[in-house]
Parts: C-alpha cells; structure tokens; sequence
C-alpha cells in the first residue's frame, strides 16, 4: 500500500429516457500485481440494448488490451478493425475513452469520438499536451484519435463523460447546439472550486444532474460521467472477534489507539475488551433502525460500534447488490456500508478466539463464519469497489 496517492474511481449514468438498459458501458479494474488502475468508457451508437451490446464489446476489448500493454496506436487499430461499421453511414458503432494509470502515477489518455476527458490540476484545467492519432490501415484511414500521456499528482482529477452531458440541452432555448464542451469544463472548474474535496461520485453524479436537467429532465441520450480523483487515501479500521490468545487484548486495543483514521467494533465482545483495555465507556442506543440488527452502542474515539456476525453477513449482502442507486438506511449494517464506502485503505482485524457464550468450543462455526463472512466482504470490496484491503487475524 506504499502508494504516493489513492485513485478514487467513480461514476454515474442515466439512460435514454424510457430505456431499461444503458448504451454507454464503464469498466474499471485495478491490476494488483502492477498496481495498476484502467478504466473505460465506451458509448453505443443509438440506445438500449444494442447500443449497449456494441459498448460492452467496445469497453471489454478496450480493456483487455490496454492490460496487455499494447502500444496506444496499437490498441486503437486494433479496436477500430474489430467494430462492426454502420453499412449506410460508415461509422463505428462506438466510442471510448481509456485510462491507464501505472503505479509511479504515468497517465496515458486515448480517446475516440467521446468529448475530450478533463483534467484538473490546482483547480484549473490542465493541458497535458493532446496528441491527435490519424490511423492509417486501410478499414480506418483517415480516422482520428487523441491520446496524451502525464504524470498524475496528488489533488489531480480526471473527468469524462458520454456525448449525452455535452449535447445535452440541444434544441432548447438556453442551448440550441447543446451544452457544449466549455459549459463542461467551467461547471467542473466552479465545483471544485467550490468543494477541492467533492469525492469522484459526488462531482461526477453532479455533472449527470445538470446533463438531466439541461434535457429537462427527459434525457434525450445515455448521459454517463466518469471521474478519478487522486489524493491522500482515507483510512478505515474494522476490528471483529475477540483474540486467539487473551494476552493479545492488549495488542488489539493498542492497534485501535494508534490507528489514523476511523474504527468501527463489530462484536460485543470485541467492544468489551476495547472498553476495558483502553477505559472507555460503552452506552447503548434503543434505536432500531433494523429490524433485522441489534442497534448501535457508542464509544468515544470509535466511529461505530456494532453487534459482529448478524451485522457483517448483511453488509456483505448490502455490497454485493449495492449500486449508486442504493439507499442506506439508518441500520448498523448500512452505516458500514456507508464507512466501507467513504474509505480507502480498508484494514480488518479479526480476532480468532471461539466465543464460548455462542456454543461448544469443539465445534467453531462461529469463528469460521466470521472468516468467511470478512473474506467475501474483503473480497467484493476489492473486486468491485476498487479498495486497498488488508486482513489481520490474531
């Protein structure tokens, strides 16, 4: 986790008004073993399904191999030999943009036909010197792509969208050739401006409101809008089940004391030996917010303290059907979901002793389940949400 920065990856969509399914397609993925960060956005020409199968091949395509470290001009040609081609108009079926951010921060942009991605730096737009791409090979001579390359620091942010933000509002009174590129960039300027700290999701949910709102709230395309944010990660302690051996409380509640950043107790037991090891008081709340769940009990210096296995298992149900649409209640489970979410660099602690209140200690289902029910959060939590996860058993 000795990265200069964290890349915070975020996005939003509305579809065509009256479409189940979106034709724009968003990829990300974070490539451990180089600590690499990709992400694509591709948009299907038209809208509903066949637009989105035409993106999803586009944004699968483009992603593979750009993993593969194929060379810009390369992967363009590549991509651009393999769209199917509109027999009338003799256009590709669609668009990308891909990022590729390697682990010393070297950002390399290509992008054909979506609105140019742009880039924040210090709270003005940065050039990072575009170069314009003319693919020779015979299906797509003539065609043009652009492409740039820079080294990303900290506070750095990377915003791009679909055509439906630029073009949105076209044929109206305020904007009768659309919202344009320039409203684009300034609206973006003026956000972060006015809030340096706007997370990815909140600045690029903001971007597909004004979108909406441009088109009087009927989108008249796709509008998606991506963003990535580069900063000083944001850290999450979660602490579960009390330790193998009792001699080790101590260096639990010692690893909650020092930790920087937010803590959450999942496990009564886990509370306990903070509470008496570092003499904090525990009071608990009758608010049942879930009616599945214990409520919440309160510690000074702990985020969230909450009961263990009942709450973990349904966060580890939240996270696996979450999306941006999702709403998160008051429940205790949902407030780890929201913390899970807020943080970064996410590190658990999970304590391995049986609990011997729960059953006969020759058989640990508890504890197995304890395990399993972390692994698979750590796991989504990688896979899906793009954390840095570390796992401690004690």
């Amino acid at each position: 986790m000795g990265h200069k920065f964290y890349i915070e990856v975020d996005f939003q969509q509305r579809n065509h008004e009256g479409e189940r399914i979106c034709g724009d397609v968003f990829l990300s993925e974070r490539i451990k073993s180089e600590d690499r960060t990709v992400v694509v956005l591709s948009d299907g020409m038209g809208h509903g399904v066949k637009a989105n199968m035409l993106a999803t091949l586009t944004s699968t395509m483009a992603m593979n191999f750009t993993k593969e470290h194929k060379n810009v001009k390369r992967i363009a040609d590549i991509i651009m030999n393999t769209l199917p081609v509109c027999s009338k108009r003799q256009i590709s079926y669609s668009t990308f943009t891909i990022i590729d951010v390697e682990a010393d921060g070297k950002t390399t942009i290509l992008e054909y036909d979506n609105p140019q991605t742009i880039i924040i730096r210090k709270n003005k737009v940065f050039d990072p010197q575009w170069e314009i791409i003319t693919l020779e090979s015979d299906k797509n001579a003539g065609k043009v792509l652009k492409s740039c390359s820079f080294y990303a620091q900290k506070e750095d942010r990377i915003v791009f969208g679909s055509d439906g933000i630029t073009q949105s509002g076209l044929g109206s009174d305020r904007y009768p050739f659309g919202w344009g590129h320039n409203n684009f960039e300034d609206f973006i300027v003026r956000i972060v401006n006015n809030n340096y700290q706007i997370s990815a999701n909140k600045l690029a949910a903001k971007v597909v409101n004004i979108a909406y709102q441009n088109d009087s709230y009927k989108a008249k395309d796709d509008i998606s809008c991506a963003s990535l944010y580069f900063r000083n990660p944001r850290k999450l302690l979660l602490c579960t089940g009390p330790p193998y051996e009792e001699e080790n409380d101590k260096d639990l509640a010692d690893a909650v004391r020092c930790f920087k950043g937010r803590k959450v107790l999942s496990g009564a037991t886990t509370a306990d030996i903070i509470s008496r090891e570092l003499d904090l008081s525990i009071s608990d709340s009758f608010e049942f917010y879930d009616p599945d769940l214990p409520p919440i009990s309160y510690m000074d210096g702990i985020d969230l303290v909450t009961e263990g296995i009942l709450t973990l298992s349904k966060v580890a149900e939240i996270l696996k059907i979450y999306t941006n649409n999702y709403i998160l209640t008051k429940g205790p489970a949902d407030q780890i979901v929201k913390l899970l979410k807020e943080s970064d660099e996410i590190q658990f602690i999970i304590g391995t002793r049986v609990n011997v209140a729960h059953q006969d200690p020759s058989l640990p289902v508890e504890l197995e389940i304890r395990r399993t029910v972390v692994r698979r959060i750590a796991e989504i939590l990688e896979r899906k949400f793009l954390k840095e996860v570390d796992l401690r058993f004690i």
